[in-house]
């Protein structure tokens, strides 16, 4: 994320030719000055009003909607639905998106999903990816935006799909006018409508400006160096559960760099994912629909063979290698086969429960069939835990 968040089909740790060349780019310069008085702003004046004049409930209220609106319009709405439409959603939610999405002042929905494509199509590519984690986490985070980069060069040849969206065209022609919009005239006749003007400018504009930016800020850098990669190490993406309660249900980035189009990031019912939540209320309130995911048995499969490729890796110094090495091999390839056959007999007693027939002999028998084929599948994923505990020793 940035200017622009964040499957993996190209990774590459090659230097680029703007790292080797002695000559930095020229500085961006509206962004450089912005990125860099705001912070600074911030920490000075925030903690000064609040301590010479004080913030109300209504400042604090005020500053938590724009929080929330700014925050999710980018991850439910930048990110999900235009940069890997992973589900489609109702024009009043399209327009909602848009215009907070902008006031998150993170440039239009073309630049971003533009810039975030590319970042999933050529991740840690120095040459290609516009904020490759493997420069550095100061150009990951903030330093892509700073100059103008190789890699930051407008390119909208790979989102002529959103040009054609009537939403995405209406919000990048009019981008500076919503963002000074929502960003300046909104809170200030919020601010004036109960004298609180200066507190709900700090508040709502300036604070919420910069902990929003350095929040998607970080699923670029950190979520790229600090977490765990349980479902593919093609990239640097990694799964933090500490950035997800930051960033809107963003931080689970390894399991979004494998499975880029689900509209979840947090699969599991306990991850934090705000996102998520709000796409599937929308979906039963009938303002989206199409929502994309994976099968569990594709996502089982991911971790799967992450967990037999670490478990042949520390099996390497083992003396007994080459046994170990085959009974690994037999069980991984056991529970592929298993995992197969139980999704095949899942999708048929479902087709028969659609069809309200599982009465008959043919529903009775793959009833049995299912059952017996879940309780092998908890057995065998026992004994697999096992095997691979065994092989870290």
């Amino acid at each position: 994320m940035a200017r622009s968040t964040p499957d993996v089909s190209t990774t590459g740790k090659k230097k680029s030719q703007d790292s080797t060349n002695s000559v930095k780019p020229p500085l961006n310069v509206p962004s450089a000055i912005g990125l860099t008085l705001t912070p600074i702003l911030a920490v000075i004046l925030v903690p000064w009003y609040g301590y010479s004049v004080g913030f109300s409930l209504y400042e604090w209220s005020i500053f938590a909607f724009y929080m929330v609106a700014t925050g999710l319009s980018i991850t439910a709405g930048y990110h999900r639905l235009w940069s890997h439409k992973t589900y489609e959603a109702h024009p009043v939610v399209r327009v909602f998106l848009a215009v907070w999405g902008a006031c998150a002042l993170q440039n239009s929905i073309l630049h971003w999903a533009s810039d975030h494509r590319r970042h999933h199509r050529h991740v840690d590519d120095e040459d290609s990816d516009p904020y490759a984690a493997s420069r550095g986490f100061w150009f990951s985070h903030i330093g892509w935006i700073l100059r103008q980069y190789k890699t930051g060069i407008d390119d909208f040849s790979n989102v002529k799909d959103l040009m054609r969206d009537p939403v995405v065209a209406w919000q990048h022609k009019h981008y500076k006018l919503i963002a000074t919009a929502t960003n300046v005239l909104l809170p200030l006749m919020l601010g004036l409508l109960v004298g609180k003007l200066w507190g709900v400018l700090l508040l709502a504009g300036l604070l919420r400006l910069v902990l929003n930016h350095h929040f998607t800020f970080s699923i670029n850098s950190l979520a790229h160096i600090w977490g765990s990669q349980p479902y593919c190490d093609q990239s640097s993406a990694r799964d933090n559960g500490l950035l997800a309660c930051l960033t809107y249900g963003e931080g689970y980035h390894n399991y979004h760099h494998r499975f880029q189009y689900d509209y979840r990031n947090g699969i599991h019912w306990w991850h934090f994912d705000p996102a998520k939540w709000l796409i599937r209320l929308l979906s039963l309130l009938g303002l989206a629909k199409g929502l994309k995911r994976p099968s569990p048995v594709q996502i089982q499969k991911a971790r799967l063979a992450m967990q037999y490729q670490r478990a042949l890796q520390r099996m390497e110094e083992r003396r007994d290698n080459e046994a170990w090495r085959e009974g690994l091999e037999n069980a991984y390839q056991k529970f592929l086969s298993l995992l197969d056959e139980f999704n095949k007999v899942q999708q048929e007693w479902r087709q028969l429960r659609r069809e309200q027939i599982r009465t008959t002999i043919e529903g009775i028998d793959l009833q049995r069939r299912y059952a017996d084929l879940r309780s092998a599948l908890k057995t065998h994923r026992r004994q697999w835990r096992m095997l691979t505990a065994l092989a870290k020793g």
